[in-house]
């Protein structure tokens, strides 16, 4: 099934490729680029034979997208990226492509590497599918460039790249933390369209950045946990795990404090703040998958080593929050009423 599929995507990927040119000229780096909402990073499901699931994706991808979802993105941490081959990168990609085209959706796809030139040619892979608005690129992990040097790397990667960049700075994972003045000149390159901003708090360097970011510029919150509060600074949105569970709260979170409707969004961001927690009680995509197999998405639970399936009380943890959102919501000082979007 998998291999029919990958095969229909090729020939989608023929057939659009000559269509779109003219519109996609330059990668499509000079149109908008929708980053604001959320994005949910799609798990890559697998069947029992530890295959990609390539339906249950596919089904995934169409759910967030009525959930509310602005878009997706393949290849993200949550999908297992490092645990795919070649082909199965491709073959994740070019599902979301496909779903993507037919709901005119934004997707984004990470790509990158350490090393600048390796990067390059992953950003130059993407010129495949012209229906990546995006890519979601890593600061180089392990080696612990300078702030001049990530600069550089960035800067060479968006003078070739064929789609705008989204720097993805996430330091508890790469051991490269920057101030947001390094953010702001990432952020200053004319084909940087966004930052995903996962340092694992609301920090000092947040509130500068969100403060005075450069023209145009989307931040994006990248910690489930805190996307109540950057919203409230003034992300444009989210690229957020927790959202396969609860897509549509989500959206209305963040259209919430889009519409200055601070009381509301209080009282639904501590409600999603408790189910992302639970979410990532244990390595990231293990419960989420979890949550998705009991809820009968996915075929199965698993994740690729070295990663292990999560345990059945964080998973019955994460069900406990999803129930309770169905519940009217406790909105500060006026009792208890229903969150209506």
């Amino acid at each position: 099934m998998a291999q029919d599929m990958a095969q229909d995507i090729a020939r989608d990927t023929t057939q659009n490729t000559a269509e779109d040119s003219a519109a996609e000229s330059g990668g499509g780096i000079a149109r908008a680029v929708p980053l604001h909402g959320i994005h949910v990073p799609l798990v890559t499901p697998f069947t029992h034979a530890g295959e990609i699931a390539a339906e249950a994706l596919e089904a995934l991808a169409h759910e967030v997208l009525d959930g509310g979802a602005t878009g997706i993105v393949a290849l993200g941490t949550t999908g297992e990226t490092a645990c795919l081959d070649e082909a199965e990168r491709a073959l994740v990609t070019g599902v979301c492509a496909r779903v993507c085209r037919e709901r005119d959706a934004m997707l984004t796809v990470g790509a990158g590497a350490v090393g600048t030139r390796a990067a390059e040619a992953s950003l130059a892979a993407l010129a495949r599918w012209p229906q990546a608005g995006a890519a979601l690129v890593t600061v180089p992990s392990f080696v612990r460039p300078s702030a001049a040097g990530v600069l550089a790397h960035f800067g060479r990667l968006a003078e070739v790249s064929p789609v705008p960049l989204v720097v993805y700075h996430i330091p508890h994972r790469t051991g490269q933390p920057l101030d947001a003045a390094a953010l702001r000149a990432l952020g200053s390159l004319p084909r940087v369209a966004g930052v995903k901003y996962s340092t694992g708090s609301v920090d000092q360097d947040a509130v500068e950045l969100l403060g005075d970011r450069p023209a145009g510029l989307h931040v994006l919150a990248g910690d489930d946990v805190y996307v109540s509060p950057m919203l409230a600074m003034g992300a444009s949105g989210g690229i957020l795990a927790s959202a396969h569970l609860a897509t549509q709260r989500f959206a209305e979170l963040a259209a919430a404090w889009r519409a200055g409707d601070a009381v509301r969004a209080r009282a639904l961001g501590h409600a999603l703040a408790g189910l992302s927690a639970a979410a990532f009680a244990e390595p990231n995509p293990a419960v989420v998958k979890g949550v998705l197999h009991a809820q009968g998405r996915i075929p199965t639970p698993d994740v690729r080593l070295p990663l292990l399936p999560a345990s059945g009380a964080a998973v019955a943890s994460v069900l406990e929050r999803l129930a309770a959102l169905d519940e009217p919501l406790e909105v500060a000082g006026q009792g208890s009423g229903e969150m209506n979007a």
